[in-house]
């Protein structure tokens, strides 16, 4: 299902950021930081194929990367988070632009809604948050498999969806 929603998402992306957030140091909050790595692994490996996507780790500030944002001028952003959804650990679901203040989202400062809405101040990106649910996001805490399940699934749809350029 996620791999639909997704497909429908990006259907018409010109240029694409894919956001990753979380702590690697909490637990399943380093969810956004793995995405990153398995997924820059990739373009890395054919980057002629893969030059519209751009994979960035955020971890704690993402913030900090509304520049780089604003220079890239993407029509669609990723936000990938550990998201409180009340669900088994390692579940993942779209969060769409307009339900991402209902969700307790990872442990960074500033609220991932104010974010996006500076975010639109400038840009007409489309906006979505990927988000995995977490099972502890304790300090020093091993990532959970549950998690790691979660994310082997979610780079398999990403994979089939984002990085693939047939039809």
């Amino acid at each position: 299902m996620l791999e639909q929603e997704l497909k429908k998402f990006i259907q018409d992306h010109k240029k694409m950021i894919v956001l990753c957030i979380g702590n690697d140091m909490r637990g399943d909050d380093a969810a956004g930081p793995i995405v990153a790595e398995k997924l820059n692994q990739k373009i890395l490996s054919c980057p002629e194929k893969y030059s519209d996507i751009k994979v960035v780790n955020a971890g704690t500030v993402p913030e900090n990367y509304t520049g780089l944002i604003r220079s890239e001028s993407p029509s669609h952003i990723i936000f990938v988070d550990a998201v409180e959804m009340g669900q088994t650990p390692g579940s993942l679901r779209l969060v769409y632009e307009d339900e991402i203040a209902n969700y307790s989202i990872s442990t960074h400062a500033m609220p991932l809604s104010f974010m996006i809405k500076y975010l639109k101040s400038f840009s007409d990106a489309e906006v979505i948050l990927i988000g995995i649910q977490p099972k502890s996001l304790e300090m020093f805490e091993k990532v959970s498999e549950e998690l790691k399940e979660g994310i082997e699934l979610l780079i398999m749809d990403l994979q089939k969806t984002l990085m693939s350029k047939d039809p």
